[in-house]
């Protein structure tokens, strides 16, 4: 779990407050020249994070002169936390120690008097207080680094995941070309082949027609699965489309290419969001392609609507005039349209007509899109 840091103004604010706590506590009224050092190393702790070395060096008059030590270890310890360089570090805080043992009178300082053991254990405290805060900083300073170093791991191993993702979906996509390129293209240019034959040699004319209709759906089925092959296998990350996205404006060539005898009707403009736009068409060319599979022979209408900052598109067919044919299906149409109104906000429903038709009811706010 990821600690929260505290902010460096409110830190700032805590370390002046317990300094001058310090101060308050060790200090004399009667001794000006103490007290000023110790506030002008107070003040200097505001600044140890952005020029760390001359704010020590401010701070070491308040050791010198006064028992308010809390000041400089601070600034010792931003130092140490912020700086590599371990002889600086070193000096400091001998510099600071040394500070410590030496007590200062006008006008000649006095220091302290090592003959005696009692003194070497004052020595022995001053420069361990010294160096603690260097200690310290120098952890601090080493915990930071190896945080970013495992961030830099961690972003990098994420990269090389995506990388692998990338090459196996590579393959995939290379793989998925060719099944499409060697035999769903050749199926469907042999239909295409097959329609016009029957085209040119057939003389009865709704033989002819239908022969006609089902060779542009095969052509135009090849260019799409051409441009779709193209797509898989080009190089590179980036997201693309497998096909140029339908609109409104496609609707009424989807209705002459279907091979139904259908109407729209339709008040809707152009400029509606594609995301609208494309579920409207998808909708509208599940259901022809349902009446053509499950109802020969029907007539179909299409209503799309604005109303009430919603959009209603409804299409309905009458009773199949002759006896479907068994066509091979995986029952998804009807599920994928209800999954894509429903992220749109919308719903899908779908069923009889009292004339023995059926019909579906498509629902998009139009708030949902925008």
């Amino acid at each position: 779990m990821k600690t929260r840091r505290v902010p460096a103004p409110v830190l700032d604010v805590l370390l002046i407050a317990v300094s001058l706590l310090d101060i308050w506590v060790h200090e004399e009224s009667d001794e000006p020249l103490r007290r000023a050092a110790a506030l002008l190393a107070t003040a200097a702790l505001a600044l140890r994070r952005h020029v760390p070395l001359p704010a020590f060096l401010l701070t070491l008059p308040a050791a010198l002169v006064s028992d308010a030590i809390f000041a400089p270890l601070a600034a010792l310890y931003a130092l140490a936390s912020l700086n590599r360089h371990r002889v600086l570090l070193a000096l400091g805080a001998l510099a600071l120690a040394t500070c410590d043992l030496t007590y200062w009178t006008w006008p000649e300082p006095a220091f302290a008097d090592l003959s005696d053991s009692s003194d070497l254990v004052t020595v022995t405290y001053s420069l361990a207080t010294a160096a603690a805060p260097v200690f310290l900083g120098q952890l601090v300073q080493a915990r930071r680094e190896l945080s970013l170093r495992l961030t830099e791991i961690s972003q990098a191993r994420e990269h090389e995941r995506e990388l692998l993702a990338q090459s196996v979906l590579a393959k995939e996509r290379a793989q998925l070309a060719r099944e499409m390129h060697d035999v769903v293209s050749h199926q469907v240019s042999l239909i295409a082949v097959r329609a016009g034959a029957l085209q040119v040699a057939s003389h009865d004319a709704p033989t002819r027609e239908a022969a006609a209709t089902i060779r542009q759906l095969s052509v135009q089925t090849l260019e799409e699965l051409r441009h779709m092959v193209s797509v898989l296998r080009a190089a590179g990350s980036r997201p693309t489309e497998l096909t140029p996205q339908p609109s409104l404006a496609d609707l009424q060539r989807l209705i002459d290419t279907s091979g139904i005898e259908a109407s729209l009707h339709t008040d809707l403009p152009e400029d509606l969001p594609a995301p609208l736009q494309r579920a409207l068409y998808r909708a509208i060319q599940e259901a022809l392609t349902n009446v053509r599979k499950h109802a020969p022979g029907a007539t179909a209408v299409i209503r799309v609507q604005h109303q009430d900052s919603t959009v209603h598109a409804t299409v309905i067919n009458t009773a199949p005039t002759r006896p479907a044919l068994l066509l091979p299906g995986a029952h998804h149409g009807l599920a994928g349209l209800r999954q894509r109104a429903e992220l749109l906000g919308g719903t899908v429903t779908a069923g009889p007509a009292p004339d023995g038709g059926y019909e579906l009811h498509l629902h998009l706010p139009l708030h949902q899109t925008l």
